[in-house]
């Protein structure tokens, strides 16, 4: 690992703190400004921003892997798709948590220290506890006790030291916030992004993390207490009140971040899962919002989750749209039969474009049967001319097309790009009101949507951290395995309330601003009302099961590492955890899976069948730090290192050694 510690946040950018968006903003001479000048109160946001930057990455790409998402983009088509997992996704994460966040931790608790701003030094401890612990999920094992010591060459620590490390800090952090700061103490509310300096707040926030980590002991007889898990949900989050969520902005404000050059401002799962145009939503996500539980009922949640186009466009005399109608996006399926992406490879889902002008496309389709299912689609919208195997089909100025002369890709305007423009990396003529993403420059002009967007990832959405409908469905799951399914029931059902309650708010604040989006308006609170009563959710504590806990907490958590996370937990798909059955039916390797040499078990009963940890990345640790790596785990430097089960993924102590240490 390369020395990060003091490669500065240049966190003198952070001075100005007249409103909740002035926090990062430039207002002073950086010339000046050092690590000991620095006050707490400028540093600690940026320190925030970091980890929300991470924290959006890992985000994105584990809900990738999870089947949130599909992602055309080769890297991370990689983690979904195909398996075949590749170096490339996994150094972002690492290097915004060092080098934005982790670097600064020490300097940050020790000035806070010095003043007796305790409140500080707590969110120094909880930040380092989250952080840390992404890691873990991510990698296993990694530098810890000596990773924020200036050592050039940490040595590495094993899952069971990083998880004890990461609790250890919470119970610090819940003592911290519960002193009385100095009265010379820097304000906490002057450098608080989060809960605007409410101390209790984040004892609350201290109980949620450590109710969620202590969840991942799950599979573990020895170490898995459910007592304390429902000690910690009840001096945790008790209602949407408490949520742990950073709010965004789709900001006019030129404060970019040092590293990527990113308006800092916006939804850190934004940045990844809805900046470029590569992402959308899987057929495997899709279902859920509109056939849980086999009930074919659409949950009210889709239309604000799952994006839509404008199509069916038609211009009036001044050259824009002048009517049209609503395109949602339909999932791309890359578990089941696949059969759009196994007529041309796994990457190939392409993105439309707008006619500013009539565009005729010249396709060659020499199967008969194709070319007259081709041409029978076509002709129901468009004018088609037949020559031979040419099909030519006449797309009139307007027309939402796929400018390429392959049919097989004619029909890719159904897949929905999740992609959302800001302020800042869009078109700013638009201004901060529309963030809606546009075919082209013309499209723009003509007023042509090319999408939506989905809720949880704007660039003004909330970043959620940790939410109270998450530590519902924490609490159902508990009672679950101990056998009270009354109040399993009950959690459950506040879990999926508790979510669509938060959405609804967040919705019904949309709409207040002027927003022009349908999909950030609110929901009907009928439809609300016949979704939380419909067969679509579990009604009986007789007939509730894991899996319905489960999948409606997938559903919620959305853009969200924990996700995974609960994956590992209950085996994926296997069925193996318990009297459980399958949890997540129909998650597993896909018709394009060519993952072979990096997930290599030939069995849905053996782990390394499974993606379970990501390999460290190449350019940061195993080149410059490969010895302590391998010192730790013989396998860091494996092809397959991808199929190993981390420290919480292991049932036992010795099967973890077992994989770690070769033996």
């Amino acid at each position: 690992m390369k020395n990060l510690k003091y490669i500065a946040l240049g966190f003198a950018l952070a001075i100005g703190l007249n409103s909740c968006t002035d926090w990062l903003d430039v207002n002073v001479d950086t010339d000046s400004a050092n690590s000991e000048t620095i006050a707490v109160s400028n540093r600690l946001p940026w320190i925030q921003r970091f980890y929300q930057y991470s924290a959006g990455v890992t985000n994105f790409r584990t809900s990738a892997q999870a089947g949130v998402f599909y992602s055309s983009n080769g890297n991370v088509n990689t983690i979904n798709v195909t398996w075949n997992c590749v170096a490339g996704v996994t150094t972002t994460p690492y290097q915004t948590w060092f080098v934005g966040a982790a670097a600064n931790l020490t300097d940050l608790y020790d000035k806070a220290e010095s003043e007796g701003a305790y409140y500080y030094m707590g969110a120094a401890d909880v930040i380092h506890a989250m952080g840390f612990m992404e890691m873990l999920d991510l990698y296993g094992e990694m530098p810890y006790t000596e990773a924020l010591s200036g050592i050039a060459s940490p040595t590495y620590d094993d899952g069971k030291t990083i998880f004890y490390g990461c609790i250890a800090k919470l119970d610090e952090a819940i003592t911290l916030f519960g002193e009385t700061q100095a009265s010379t103490a820097t304000s906490f509310a002057d450098g608080d992004m989060w809960f605007q300096g409410d101390a209790s707040k984040w004892i609350k926030f201290c109980y949620g993390l450590k109710a969620r980590y202590l969840l991942k002991l799950s599979k573990k007889s020895d170490l898995y207490d459910p007592e304390t898990i429902l000690e910690c949900l009840e001096n945790g989050p008790q209602s949407n009140d408490d949520n742990a969520v950073a709010t965004c902005y789709n900001s006019e404000s030129d404060v970019t971040d040092y590293i990527w050059g990113d308006p800092v401002m916006t939804n850190g799962n934004w940045d990844y899962a809805a900046y470029g145009s590569t992402q959308r939503i899987s057929q495997y996500y899709y279902n859920l919002l509109t056939n849980m539980r086999e009930s074919s009922v659409t949950d009210p949640r889709m239309s604000k989750i799952v994006p839509a186009s404008m199509t069916n466009i038609k211009l009036g005399s001044d050259g824009t749209v002048s009517s049209y109608d609503w395109l949602r996006s339909k999932g791309v399926d890359f578990y089941g039969e696949s059969t759009r992406l196994v007529s041309t490879g796994a990457t190939t889902i392409q993105l439309p474009t707008f006619a500013d002008v009539d565009k005729t496309i010249t396709y060659t389709i020499s199967d008969e049967t194709a070319r007259a299912n081709f041409v029978a689609s076509m002709e129901a919208i468009h004018s088609v001319t037949e020559s031979g195997t040419s099909v030519s089909v006449v797309y009139p100025k307007g027309s939402i097309y796929v400018n390429s002369t392959n049919y097989l890709y004619a029909g890719d305007t159904i897949y929905v790009t999740l992609r959302n423009n800001s302020y800042l990396t869009g078109n700013s003529s638009l201004g901060v009101m529309d963030m809606n993403w546009y075919f082209s420059t013309a499209a723009m002009t003509a007023g042509a949507v090319g999408s939506t967007g989905s809720f949880q990832i704007r660039p003004n959405s909330d970043q959620e951290i940790l939410t109270y409908h998450e530590m519902c469905f924490i609490k159902a799951e508990v009672y679950f395995r101990e056998g009270e399914t009354d109040k399993a029931l009950e959690a459950y059902k506040a879990g999926i309330e508790a979510h669509i309650n938060m959405m609804q708010a967040k919705l019904t604040e949309w709409e207040g601003a002027g927003y022009e989006n349908p999909d950030m308006w609110p929901m009907s609170e009928t439809d609300i009302s016949s979704y939380l009563s419909s067969a679509a959710v579990c009604q009986s504590a007789s007939e509730l099961t894991m899996s319905d806990i489960m999948l409606q907490k997938y559903l919620a958590m959305g853009c969200s590492i924990e996700n995974w996370n609960d994956m590992r937990r209950f085996n994926f798909s296997t069925g193996d955890i318990g009297s459980y059955g399958v949890v997540y039916p129909d998650y597993d390797r896909g018709p394009l899976f060519t993952g072979s040499s990096k997930v290599t078990g030939t069995s849905k009963t053996d782990p390394t069948y499974w993606m379970r940890r990501w390999m460290l990345p190449a350019t940061l640790e195993l080149n410059y730090n490969g010895t302590n790596a391998l010192a730790m785990n013989v396998h860091a430097g494996d092809e397959n290192i991808w199929c190993y089960p981390i420290w919480w993924d292991c049932a036992t102590d010795t099967e973890y050694y077992a994989y770690i240490k070769g033996s």
